[in-house]
């Protein structure tokens, strides 16, 4: 008779085994999730944008804003040694990032001509002759055209000269 009432105690410690095993894998489950769950949340906070939010963010690109001038016809300076008198025959196209830029320039327009037709004069055949003195004289009307016009006025925000046509003779 020993022997029954011994098997009650080991049923009543078979549960409180397995009630711990339980606790165990329930709290094991849940740091799990808890580190889980951290590890997503830093993910998803230090990530950077993705570039598809970025697109809806970013304006789109303005289209280019183009001024074109009259020809112009100058006598050049001329080169040492050289016989004869060389001229200069230009058609230039202006950019500016605005429309109000390009309207700003339309009403000065006479001192803009005036500028630039006195720049082309000081120049020399020799000196247009190759790509990096065309480059040049871009770059040199450019920086004429963007001085102010008035004292204390703004300076004009042309970011591009484009020659359509030079011809020298």
């Amino acid at each position: 008779m020993a022997k029954a009432p011994a098997k009650p105690e080991a049923t009543d410690e078979a549960p409180a085994g397995k009630s711990k095993k339980t606790l165990f894998i329930i709290i094991g489950a849940v740091v799990v999730l808890l580190a889980g769950g951290g590890g997503a949340a830093a993910w998803f906070l230090t990530r950077e944008p993705s570039s598809h939010h970025e697109e809806k963010k970013a304006e789109p690109a303005k289209p280019p804003v183009f001024v074109t001038l009259e020809n112009f016809t100058v006598n050049l300076t001329p080169d040492e040694g050289a016989e004869g008198d060389k001229y200069l025959q230009t058609a230039l196209t202006l950019q500016v990032p605005e429309e109000k830029d390009a309207e700003e320039l339309k009403l000065r327009m006479p001192q803009v001509r005036s500028r630039i037709l006195l720049l082309l004069s000081s120049k020399k055949a020799s000196d247009l002759s190759n790509e990096p003195g065309k480059t040049k004289l871009a770059k040199d009307i450019m920086t004429e055209v963007n001085k102010p016009f008035e004292a204390n006025a703004e300076a004009q925000k042309v970011t591009g000269v484009f020659f359509t046509s030079l011809v020298i003779q």
